[in-house]
Order: structure tokens, then C-alpha cells, then sequence
């Protein structure tokens, strides 16, 4: 399978799912969206995958690429692919398929529990997962759900944390569950601003002294990964 993503900022790859890629003999490309660089055709795509990044989906002026970004996800949602949205890349699928995305009431940077909604209890791509567990967090902006969409995770921080498409082929998550101790450290040096007082923001060394954590999410980031784009197998995209 044709795996491409789009990255926003040099420091934030695809982290552990670019092992995972690897393993499952698929090809990963990127789109370097921060160097200019313009989408992949889509007709050399097999599944999309939308990183984060500290921007926000409503800075076209600054970030113009945006414009452009939004169209080719807009695109891709039509084309029947699988696609999944992490973070900023979950804002971005909510605002192309017409919600909100706006200032959360709290910055959410850190470990915290998630709670799987009921509705997340019947999905085959969540239901397996443990009714609650701990995510790696960095946001601040929130959106509301999409129409026709699935509320799938909430936290006590954030409601809206995950959501499901057109039949759980496109994905959004509000939390890390790819990143990787690298990342994390990295996003520390580039984003050490955003870390200001807050009930959900925790410190540097709280959220780098969580070795087993950075592995159990990067394991639930496999398994949602392995369902996605088997949803795509199915349909008859090559392996």
C-alpha cells in the first residue's frame, strides 16, 4: 500500500508509524509542506495520513500552503482512500468537512486519561481498546464534531478527542498516540513556549519520564493502523 503524509514542520515526522509502515512492507511518502513542497497526485496514493503542528487550521495568511492542503484533503476524503488525521491533521479534517475548529478552554500538553464513548464500544476500529487509557496530549485548539461523524474519545480536558467517517474510513485524533520519545523531545525544544500554567499542561521531565507509555500508545497506534488500512485491502488497493 501507497501510504503518504503530509508534514508541517521539520520536527514532527510520522513517528512510530513509520516503523509500522515499514514492517507491513508499505511505501511511505511525504509531502514537506513547510519547504514548499506540493501534494502528492492522488492517484499515487493509497492512504493518506495528515500530521500535526503548532499552527492552527484558520492561519491561511501566514501559513498560505493551507489553502491548498485543505483542498487536496477535501479531495482525498472523496476518493475513497483511507485517511487518518492526527492533531492539527484531525482539526483539518473537521474543518473540511465543515465544523469548527476553535480555541479549546484549556491547553491540553501532557499524559491524560481518554474515555471511549459508547459508540467507540461498537467500532471496529476502536472496540478492542480498553474503555479508558492514557494519550499524549499537545493542543490547544479543540473542533466541533463533523456532521455525519461518530464521537469516538473524549478526555475531561477536551470532549471532542476522536472521531469517525463514511464508515470509519477516515479517522481524527486529537492526541499522539505515533509520537515518540525523539518527537516529544524535539517539540519541547521547538514549542517550550507553549508550556504555561494550566490544569492540563504538565511539565518536561513529567511527560519525558514515561518510557512504557510512549511504547503502549505507539502499540494502540499499530492495531488502529492495522484496521484502517486493512479497510483499504479490502476494497482492492495493492499491498
Amino acid at each position: 500500500m501507497r501510504i503518504h503524509y503530509l508534514q508541517h514542520v521539520p520536527f514532527e515526522g510520522p513517528g512510530s508509524l513509520e516503523r509500522w509502515a515499514h514492517s507491513n512492507g508499505h511505501t511511505l511518502t511525504a509531502t514537506r509542506l513547510y519547504d514548499g513542497e506540493l501534494p502528492a497526485r492522488l492517484e499515487d496514493v493509497d492512504a493518506l495520513l495528515i500530521l500535526g503542528g503548532p499552527m492552527n487550521v484558520y492561519e491561511e495568511e501566514i501559513h498560505p500552503w493551507l489553502v491548498q492542503e485543505k483542498i487536496f484533503i477535501k479531495q482525498a476524503i472523496e476518493s475513497d482512500i483511507p485517511v487518518l488525521g492526527i492533531c492539527l491533521g484531525a482539526q483539518l479534517i473537521a474543518d473540511v468537512l465543515g465544523a469548527k475548529v476553535y480555541r479549546n478552554q484549556h491547553k491540553e500538553i501532557g499524559w491524560f486519561p481518554l474515555e471511549l464513548t459508547n459508540q467507540a464500544r461498537e467500532s471496529r476500529l476502536f472496540g478492542d481498546l480498553p474503555a479508558e487509557f492514557t494519550a499524549l496530549h499537545w493542543h490547544g485548539d479543540t473542533f466541533d464534531l463533523p456532521p455525519a461523524a461518530t464521537h469516538i474519545a473524549k478526555s475531561e480536558g477536551c470532549t471532542n478527542q476522536a472521531f469517525t467517517f463514511d464508515s470509519e474510513r477516515v479517522v481524527g485524533l486529537q492526541f499522539h498516540l505515533e509520537w515518540t520519545k525523539a518527537i516529544l523531545s524535539e517539540t519541547l525544544r521547538n514549542c517550550a513556549d507553549d508550556l504555561t500554567e494550566g490544569r492540563y499542561v504538565q511539565s518536561s521531565d513529567e511527560m519525558l519520564g514515561r518510557q512504557e507509555a510512549f511504547e503502549r500508545n505507539n502499540e494502540i497506534m499499530n492495531q488502529i493502523a492495522d484496521k484502517l488500512t486493512a479497510a483499504g485491502l479490502r476494497k482492492g488497493v495493492p499491498g
